[in-house]
């Protein structure tokens, strides 16, 4: 499991979200690094079935907390509709919280 897997993984476990930029910090990544790293997960997740642990980031100054709009994009190119973000990053993190991708 990648530094950002684990980190997604305790996010999820403690039924949180971070900013973009306090995770790239906190791993000592560029902010292009992270989102290309993301984008691999969703696609890593999208065919496994999973929900996207990209869904438990947020923009810094968003006052809906949703998660950027290359995240919307990028779920949309993957086959998902994200006509509601809202409801969409909803879905999405309720069931990581739910069954977070924990190493056994």
């Amino acid at each position: 499991m990648t530094p950002l897997e684990q980190r997604l993984a305790a996010l999820a476990a403690a039924g949180q979200t971070a900013t973009y930029g306090q995770l790239a910090k906190d791993l000592g990544l560029r902010m292009a690094d992270l989102t290309a790293q993301l984008e691999s997960l969703m696609e890593v997740d999208a065919a496994t079935g999973k929900p996207f642990r990209a869904a438990l980031l947020r923009q810094r100054l968003s006052s809906d907390h949703l998660p950027a709009p290359g995240f919307f994009l990028k779920a949309a190119a993957l086959g998902h509709r994200t006509d509601d973000p809202t409801a969409f990053t909803k879905a999405h993190r309720d069931a990581n919280f739910l069954s977070p991708n924990i190493p056994g």
